[in-house]
């Protein structure tokens, strides 16, 4: 059964049990209600089961052979009870009025789609000093289009359809070109949504292995342009 008010948060994880308490910590303390909690472990050889059963009750926790982020999220989406979606990378951190601010444009605004906001990143405080030199921290706050800002309506999700999960990374990138494709109606808050974790293993080797996959994604993104407006 849908709840027409309740948030269900999706929190995919692979052998994050360093911070994952953490991310499910911050999920806990907002102060929107009623939400749900479901972390999809992809296949983690870590502690990460222990940590999600810490929290017993107040989490729903999933396993599955390690498939990917895209189709950890895809479990979480089939198996969720709310009428709205929201999706929390384990190492990252919200802000506590999250999703009481991106429902509220919900109230104001009926007809949006979705609502995202704006990130800070930080370096994780057990990085020493040369570690977090390697690893470039932006000062300022950035627009979040990325899955931990994004609060969407769960019809308007599956209307775009679920992530590709054939990505090594760069999921996200391409269902929201073909959100955007839709014509699905975006609201981007000017205030901090999300604390984004910088580490030694969420950076450069997997953002080397990903650019074959951006390129594809933006070569799809044209084709489906270029159809549309044949079509026309």
């Amino acid at each position: 059964m849908i709840d027409s008010s309740l948030v269900s948060v999706i929190i995919p994880v692979y052998n994050c049990e360093k911070y994952l308490a953490e991310a499910i910590e911050s999920v806990l303390a907002q102060t929107y209600q009623p939400l749900e909690i479901i972390v999809v472990d992809d296949g983690s050889t870590d502690c990460s089961a222990e940590v999600a059963k810490r929290f017993s009750s107040s989490v729903r926790y999933y396993f599955q052979s390690q498939s990917g982020a895209g189709a950890a999220r895809n479990y979480g989406t089939d198996s969720a009870q709310g009428n709205f979606f929201a999706f929390l990378d384990a190492d990252d951190l919200w802000v506590k009025d999250k999703l009481t601010r991106q429902m509220q444009v919900f109230e104001s605004e009926p007809d949006v789609d979705m609502v995202f906001g704006h990130i800070q990143q930080f370096h994780s405080p057990e990085l020493d000093e040369s570690v977090k030199n390697k690893i470039y921290c932006p000062a300022e706050l950035m627009a979040g289009y990325h899955p931990g800002t994004m609060l969407i309506k769960r019809d308007a999700f599956f209307r775009v359809g679920q992530f590709e999960t054939h990505l090594q990374m760069g999921e996200f990138i391409s269902w929201y070109a073909r959100a955007t494709d839709l014509g699905l109606r975006v609201r981007m808050l000017a205030e901090l949504l999300m604390w984004r974790r910088l580490h030694e293993t969420n950076l450069s080797i997997r953002q080397r292995q990903s650019r074959t996959d951006y390129v594809r994604l933006i070569k799809a993104s044209l084709d489906r342009r270029r159809a549309n407006n044949q079509s026309i």
